[in-house]
């Protein structure tokens, strides 16, 4: 029997896949978990809140409203007054220009010295109130400037914009403003707008400072909100100062996510996050569970589920789709129930649910929820034999949802009309999904190598094609492996072990046999082939039905479990009959004991050893010469003990215990078989 106490060898591959494992699992998780702080809540004013207590995460102002604020804006902005600094010199350079073009013909069109007199002055008149380009004239039409600062130097002068001059406005004055002693037609032929530049250029840097002095007075939030402090619960109706504050809440959420600073923390917090709780899993694999931690199948299963449901999750809240309660979480215990045990279901399914946890905004409602159904569908699923059994935990999940929500709701609600009813169609859809499990269990098991126990159900049919043929061309040994799995299945039952995985591997065990029938005791009609035979040669006929058994396994695509009961229901044992007997036909000499020894290996589980327990007491069994409780106690610990002492069961998790309860039981039953029937008496004539 196999030492609990056995050392395992450190496998630095072995260590190196798992460390990959765990990285890779962390890393895709925490990719997909969203860092943008969307602020996900629907609300509206004088409506009721449909979600759970809100309280705020952060210190943030209560906005004022957007109409209060641009009044109080439009109010402060009258007092703008932009910037415009002066170039006297341009003024000055233009009415140069003019001198020298009227010396240059310009004399020609207006001859007479009084117009180049008037033009001098206008022009004098217009730069010294100043112009200004249409560009910022019309950036101080848009914002409504009535008036403006311009600099000279060191002096600052405020002005109305009504008295600087446009292009236009220095045209229209120099040809326009005395017409009566000159000729508005005799000005308009002197191209008089090459004489007209703007001398005010926009000074942003002053300008902008006097915007934010003033834009300083304004006071853009009416309150504060502190961290932790309660905005709303559920129930309650979201009146104006709440709307304002929970505008404010989203603004501010918003604001915050925009940081690259923000999300780079925020990924490497999900990173340790997810990196502890995934580290949790591991370590209690390595203390409670480390059959599955040394077995790459079951730890891939495990964290491929671990992977797959964080990133449905946040794909959900990132995307806004749907209700995160559509998703059927009550899955993962489920499957990982069927294929492996209730604690590690359990674990998977914490693990899971907190990772997933991180992506909402009210995070205690959904564990409670989901931890609820985990424990309904690993308690309504513990040995999965029929589909009516998916439908009726579906069913009870589907009902452990609504009940605790309804828990919850009832305790934050002051009245019925306030309760939340919608989401209990989530919870519908969500049974509805979780009925695909049997489905995806049939992916799985041809994905990982397990075998349901559907399918060992599935296997244990008579009425299948395998037994069939059996019972037709091997019919004694069908008889055989019948009783064999009852009484199997009745010993695995005493000792905790899985005892329709039994049932089934004492089912297919001989199935070898059917290719030559007729050399096996049970099969034969008193016609035995091995009288013509050397005992070699019927020793490696008997032998080869393990081989042949394999062989059509995997004809027939039979799991791997079951393969294995075909490979060690008789071990390394040896063919005691030929063996015996080619002994005491060859005495004194030296026997080679592997022609007449099965190849193996010897039984490895629990429920192996019960099998090739099962398989020699009911065949000695059947040579016994009389059937009484002393004779068949006898047989059964003869047998098994020699096994015992023959070492096959060194590499087995099984105790002497287990084997002692094993006994009994082949006894008990083995009584019930063979019991003499009482003899009817014949009716006197």
């Amino acid at each position: 029997m196999k030492s609990l106490s056995t050392e395992r060898k450190f496998s630095s591959r072995e260590l190196l896949y798992k460390c990959a494992l765990f990285l890779v699992t962390v890393v895709v998780i925490a990719y997909f978990l969203p860092r943008e702080g969307r602020f996900n809540y629907q609300f509206d004013i004088n409506k009721p809140w449909k979600y759970g207590l809100l309280q705020a995460s952060f210190d943030f102002p209560i906005y004022k409203k957007e109409d209060e604020m641009r009044k109080e804006q439009d109010s402060i902005m009258e007092r703008y007054t932009p910037y415009f600094q002066v170039n006297k010199t341009v003024g000055a350079q233009m009415i140069e220009k003019f001198r020298k073009d009227y010396s240059g013909g310009l004399n020609k069109i207006i001859p007479h010295p009084a117009y180049r007199q008037y033009l001098e002055k206008m022009l004098e008149k217009i730069y010294e109130a100043g112009i200004i380009s249409p560009n910022d004239l019309s950036l101080l039409q848009k914002d409504t400037v009535g008036r403006i600062q311009i600099v000279d130097q060191n002096t600052s002068n405020l002005t109305d914009v009504e008295d600087v001059y446009t292009f236009k406005r220095a045209y229209e004055l120099l040809i326009g403003a005395d017409t009566v002693h000159y000729q508005k037609t005799l000005l308009q032929r002197c191209n008089l707008n090459d004489y007209i530049t703007p001398n005010l250029t926009y000074d942003m840097e002053k300008s902008e400072a006097a915007r934010q002095d003033l834009l300083g007075e304004l006071s853009w939030a009416n309150g504060f909100v502190m961290n932790g402090q309660k905005i709303i619960d559920r129930g309650e109706i979201v009146d104006e100062h709440t709307y304002n504050i929970l505008k404010s809440l989203e603004k501010e959420w918003n604001k915050r996510s925009e940081t690259v600073t923000e999300k780079r923390l925020t990924f490497l917090g999900q990173l340790l996050f997810v990196a502890i709780l995934v580290g949790c899993f591991m370590i209690y694999l390595e203390l409670f569970r480390h059959d599955y931690y040394d077995k790459h199948r079951c730890l891939a299963l495990l964290f491929i589920i671990i992977i797959i449901f964080p990133v449905i999750s946040s794909v959900m809240v990132e995307h806004a789709f749907l209700s995160i309660y559509i998703v059927p979480f009550a899955m993962i215990p489920m499957m990982v129930r069927i294929f492996l045990d209730s604690r590690t279901a359990f674990m998977a399914h914490v693990i899971t649910i907190l990772i997933c946890s991180i992506c909402l905004r009210s995070p205690h409602e959904f564990i409670l929820l989901q931890t609820l159904a985990g424990m309904v569908g690993i308690y309504s699923l513990r040995e999965l034999s029929q589909r009516s059994q998916l439908l009726r935990s579906a069913l009870f999940v589907a009902c452990s949802y609504s009940v605790m929500y309804l828990a919850l709701d009832l305790i934050h609600v002051s009245e019925l009309e306030q309760l939340n009813t919608s989401i209990y169609f989530s919870f519908i859809l969500n049974g509805i999904l979780l009925l695909f499990t049997y489905p995806l269990l049939f992916i799985l098991e041809k994905i990982f190598g397990f075998t349901s126990n559907v399918t060992l159900v599935e296997l244990s049919n008579i009425n299948n094609k395998l037994m069939r043929e059996m019972s037709e061309v091997a019919p004694g040994t069908f008889q055989h492996s019948l009783q064999l799995a009852n009484l199997t299945a009745a010993a695995a039952n005493r000792i905790d072990a899985d005892s329709q995985l039994v049932r089934t591997g004492a089912m297919y065990h001989d199935i070898g046999k059917m290719l030559n029938p007729v050399f096996f005791t049970e099969n034969q009609s008193g016609v035995n082939p091995h009288d013509q035979l050397s005992y070699k040669q019927s020793a490696q006929i008997v032998i080869n039905h393990v081989a042949d058994g394999l062989k059509l396994a995997e004809r027939h695509d039979l799991p791997q479990v079951i393969k294995d009961f075909i490979r060690t229901h008789h071990g390394k044992g040896l063919t005691k009959y030929f063996y015996i007997s080619y002994v005491n036909t060859h005495p004194g000499e030296e026997v080679d004991t592997e022609a007449f020894q099965y190849p193996g290996p010897n039984p490895f589980t629990k429920e192996q050893a019960i099998l090739m327990m099962a398989d020699a007491v009911e065949a000695a069994s059947r040579s016994l010469p009389e059937y009484t409780e002393e004779s068949i106690s006898t047989l059964v610990d003869k047998i098994i003990d020699g096994q015992v002492n023959d070492g096959f069961f060194k590499d087995c998790p099984i105790t002497f215990k287990d084997i002692a309860t094993v006994k009994a039981v082949f006894k008990e039953k083995l009584k019930t078989m063979y019991h003499t029937r009482i003899s009817y008496p014949e009716l006197k004539k």
